[in-house]
This record gives C-alpha cells, structure tokens and sequence, in this order.
C-alpha cells in the first residue's frame, strides 16, 4: 500500500537547506557525537533536516529528562534549533522519539515519506527502511514495532529495562556487522510508485549505508545520504546541500 505523503513548502526566503541520516548516535562513539556537536553549532543552511536514525537506539523520550548523553543531545539540537528550523523524520532506530523530545529539543517532527517542495522541484523524503521489501523479516518487525499498542506497552516498561533492551540490540547489531549479512536495498518499482502517487520528481533518503544517486527513469533519480562513522577508516560524515535552483552538493566533515 502506498502511504499519502505529508506536503511542506519551504518559505521563498530559503536558499539552501541541509540533510543529515544515520548518525547512529551513542556514548559509546564519541567520534562521531564530537563530530555531530561541531556540524551542528556550525550549520548555517536555512533549514535541516535529519532523515532517521538520528541515534543508535531511542529507548523514549524520558531518558532525555535525567542527566546523561539523551539530554546531551537534547540540549545540542535546541541550541541549533534556536537559529534554523530542525526537522526530523523517524528511522528504523528512533522510531519512539515522540513529541516530549520534541518539545525539549526543538525538533519538528515530519511523517514518512514526506513531499518537500522547494523552488520548482518536489522532493519525496523518507528514510527509506519501508521500502527495502526484500528485507521480509525486516518489514514484519518494522509492522509490529510501528503498531501504537506496541509502542505503548514498551513504553510502560521501566526505563532501566528499556536501556537494557537497547543493550541486546546494538550487540545484535554489531554481530551482524561483523558478519557476512547483505542488507537490502531500496525496491526500485515501489520507490517508483511512490514518486508518482505524491507527484514528486526525486527520491530522497537515507538507511541504506550506500551514499549516492541513481537515474529511476527519465524524469526521477533517486539521492542517498551517507551514514556516519568517524572512526571508520576512512571516516565517514557528510551532510547534503541542496539549494532552491535544485543544485546538490556533498559536504565532508571528517
């Protein structure tokens, strides 16, 4: 089923705007979190838009309201906040920040996928997990954590239970990593379909580690964002510009 888009036009002042996803961002990386805080007190795009997986895990939005690496976070995004508009679209990582971490950091939340129109060019934006059908076990768990019942019932769970649960999965994640797993990407039909059911010229998304862009048909191409990882080697950090006249430039940070 093709989901309706969300619609937002960038005010005729924008010039340029920025696009940031999968950051993956935790204590245990404070590389890429030192990298992140500079971007983001140095960012001076009209608007910036972080498409998923802003973190490695998001256990609810109370974490950020005891001391400790959430409300860290919290206070970088609204210290940026304060000067451009920030806008967040969920990830298959921090599906569960809500509108209390909104609220406290600023962040203005946007649905998936969502049609940003700017100059003369309609933008299709999502992270992008939704459409990896290949990926079948992925899809089934993404239907069952996105369910509001679930959410809820994770959410009444203790917060020491939830840190302990984001624990399991960032070591399952790095078993995996390590192993010889290929992730799936984008379906090319799908991501088809939903260009022409939100009436969007271009794909624009994160999720899939594999930076770069793709023609989809003659009048449709598809960008993908970097991840992040500092201490890669080579690192990765890169932010994506885009400006009103629809030029695209990449921005190392690493």
């Amino acid at each position: 089923m093709t989901p309706a888009a969300h619609e937002l036009v960038a005010p005729p002042a924008w010039r340029d705007v920025e696009f940031i996803s999968d950051l993956h961002l935790q204590a245990s990386q404070p590389a890429t979190v030192a990298a992140w805080r500079a971007y983001m007190q140095g960012v001076r795009a009209d608007a910036l838009f972080i498409l998923g997986d802003l973190f490695e895990a998001w256990i609810g939005d109370d974490s950020a309201a005891e001391p400790g690496f959430e409300a860290e976070c919290a206070q970088v995004l609204h210290a940026t906040a304060q000067r451009l508009p920030v806008f967040f679209l969920h990830g298959n990582r921090d599906f569960l920040l809500g509108s209390a971490m909104a609220e406290r950091s600023g962040l203005q939340l946007l649905p998936d996928p969502t049609v940003f129109t700017f100059g003369a060019t309609r933008w299709l934006l999502s992270h992008g997990d939704a459409l990896c059908l290949d990926d079948v076990d992925y899809q089934a768990f993404r239907k069952q954590v996105r369910n509001p019942a679930w959410q809820a019932a994770v959410l009444a769970r203790p917060l020491a239970e939830r840190r302990m649960m984001a624990k399991a999965l960032r070591s399952e994640s790095e078993n995996l990593k390590r192993g010889d797993t290929v992730y799936a990407d984008v379906d090319h039909p799908a991501a088809l379909t939903w260009l022409e059911a939100a009436r969007a010229d271009h794909l624009l998304h994160g999720h899939t580690h594999r930076p770069g862009e793709q023609a989809m048909a003659a009048q449709h191409r598809r960008i993908v964002l970097s991840d992040w990882d500092a201490e890669a080697q080579p690192p990765r950090a890169e932010a994506l510009r885009l400006n009103r006249d629809g030029g695209i430039r990449r921005i190392a940070l690493a």
